[in-house]
């Protein structure tokens, strides 16, 4: 489970989502779930916004709005954790995921914006 790491402060990371993360600390600080339009916006503590769609996540497609609302934030901001469901995402992947369908599909699921 995410709760458990521990962040080294003495050695730097070699990846740079890892530096964005554990060196100048981003974290989510907020989510918002909508399942009819198919949307997750994940909202940063440097004011970005985050979207991408529930598609890609099988467990949050297949649930109920109710359960897609009963999250919690986990390792300080790091991770998300729906309890019922058992299913835990990262910042890390959000941010990787973001990134790479930034540069092949610019128009299409994902984008950021200063909230």
């Amino acid at each position: 489970m995410l709760d458990n790491i521990k962040v080294s402060t003495t050695k730097k990371a070699n990846d740079p989502v890892d530096t964005l993360i554990f060196e100048e600390g981003l974290r989510i600080a907020d989510i918002h779930i909508n399942k009819k339009l198919d949307i997750i916006l994940l909202v940063l503590s440097n004011g970005m916004v985050i979207k991408s769609s529930l598609t890609p996540y099988k467990t949050l497609r297949k649930a109920s709005q109710k359960n897609l609302d009963n999250w919690r934030l986990i390792s300080k901001g790091i991770g998300i954790e729906w309890v019922d469901l058992d299913e835990h995402l990262s910042l890390k992947g959000f941010l990787k995921n973001f990134i790479k369908h930034s540069f092949l599909s610019p128009n299409e699921y994902n984008y950021a914006m200063h909230a």
